[in-house]
């Protein structure tokens, strides 16, 4: 591996890996993940028919071919890819009958958004879960992105089944890899990205966190991402007739790159950018990414993986610069630091923009997901940029406009 980045790694799956690796050698792949093998298996699994979408079928077709030519994933990382994207198929071939069968849900109202859209490693994740706690306020669960589709005979309110699952695979990559918790802790119950949501669009940036693909990568970026959003808006909509709530907040930093895209599917949202000193998030997430890439190769340039990511971020804050000149009321900036010394603070900043009251109640909600979530309750984050191969000269001058914007 480029760099000192070593990866976290259980013995029976390096066992495991040993053998994917022999059987390279040999020629001999056991794991096919190749397009129309992965479609021909979700549409056995699910008995319904493939209905081609051409930028959807086209996403797969890249997507596929850059994690087969590309991605150097180890015998493991093989197993678990090819069962994410078949869950990801699976769940699409749902939705389509799903609509078929229910075409009123799509006209489900959903009421503007908060959405939080900073730099990875800027509070974020903090900011996301405090907001949550308030139950009049709807967030993405952990295991509605796994499984956002209620299962047969469910009872309504009930998703017993889905979280339980989800619940498993938290404790499964707890075991795998319990570095990455201290970096960014994963809970079933709790709210997670909804770019997540946005993967079963096949258009979203999660391959390229996850895995080396930049044949896909650079492909994304010359997309029309108003699918992805749709998608986005459609599993919402889905998601909130199985628990409705006055509003949603979303988070995710890829929304960065695409806030013009997201104020045309939901026009009346609020954004909240969080703001922290570049040189900082940049080491955090070149770490994140590094620990995230190793559960699937054994293979990963750290280095190469920090490069791409700053280069990436730096057009993303750019972009949401010259959407932002163009509609100055619609965000509202939280500071890192702000936020760690009083959160309370700043919710209630972000609150007053929406138009909603910060309660006793609601602040009672707060406080009490403050006490049980405790910082480095998971463990302590160590990273230095150096480890990456890049300076503190070069994250700053990728950064400058964004940097001078907002005095970091």
């Amino acid at each position: 591996m480029a760099g000192t980045f070593t990866p976290f790694r259980r013995r029976p799956v390096r066992a495991i890996n040993a053998v994917g690796e022999r059987l390279d050698a040999r020629g001999l792949s056991v794991v096919d993940l190749s397009a129309d093998t992965l479609r021909r298996r979700a549409a056995k699994a699910t008995g319904l028919p493939w209905t081609c979408e051409p930028q959807a079928d086209e996403a797969l077709d890249v997507l596929c071919a850059s994690i087969i030519e590309e991605a150097k994933l180890s015998l493991f990382g093989s197993l678990v890819i090819r069962a994410r994207m078949h869950g990801i198929l699976c769940t699409r071939l749902r939705v389509a009958e799903l609509i078929r069968t229910h075409p009123e849900i799509a006209d489900t109202p959903i009421e503007p958004p908060i959405v939080i859209a900073g730099l990875q490693r800027s509070g974020t994740t903090m900011l996301h879960r405090l907001i949550a706690a308030d139950p009049e306020v709807r967030a993405v669960g952990s295991w509605e992105v796994i499984h956002p589709l209620p299962r047969k005979h469910e009872k309504p309110g009930a998703p017993t089944i889905r979280v339980a699952q989800t619940t498993m695979a938290e404790w499964t990559l707890r075991y795998l890899n319990p570095q990455f918790f201290a970096i960014h802790a994963v809970e079933a119950d709790g709210p997670e990205e909804d770019v997540l949501l946005q993967e079963y669009s096949l258009l979203s940036q999660v391959p390229e966190a996850m895995l080396d693909v930049p044949a896909y990568a650079t492909w994304l970026r010359r997309q029309d991402m108003h699918a992805s959003y749709a998608y986005l808006r459609l599993l919402l909509q889905i998601l909130h007739l199985q628990n409705p709530r006055a509003r949603w907040v979303l988070k995710t930093p890829a929304h960065l790159e695409h806030l013009d895209v997201l104020f045309d599917v939901f026009p009346d949202a609020l954004i909240v950018q969080t703001h922290r000193g570049p040189v900082r998030t940049t080491a955090s997430f070149s770490s994140m990414l590094a620990h995230g890439h190793s559960m699937f190769s054994d293979h990963v340039d750290a280095h190469a993986v920090a490069r791409h990511w700053l280069e990436l971020n730096g057009s993303m804050v750019d972009r949401a610069l010259d959407v932002r000149a163009r509609h100055p009321d619609r965000f509202v900036d939280v500071r890192y630091d702000d936020l760690v010394d009083d959160p309370l603070a700043v919710v209630e900043k972000i609150y007053a923009a929406a138009g909603f009251d910060l309660t006793g109640l609601v602040r009672e909600e707060m406080e009490r997901h403050r006490a049980g979530h405790a910082q480095h309750a998971h463990g302590v984050h160590t990273y230095d940029l150096a480890d990456f191969g890049l300076t503190v000269t070069e994250v700053e001058s990728v950064y400058a406009r964004y940097r001078a914007a907002f005095d970091l």
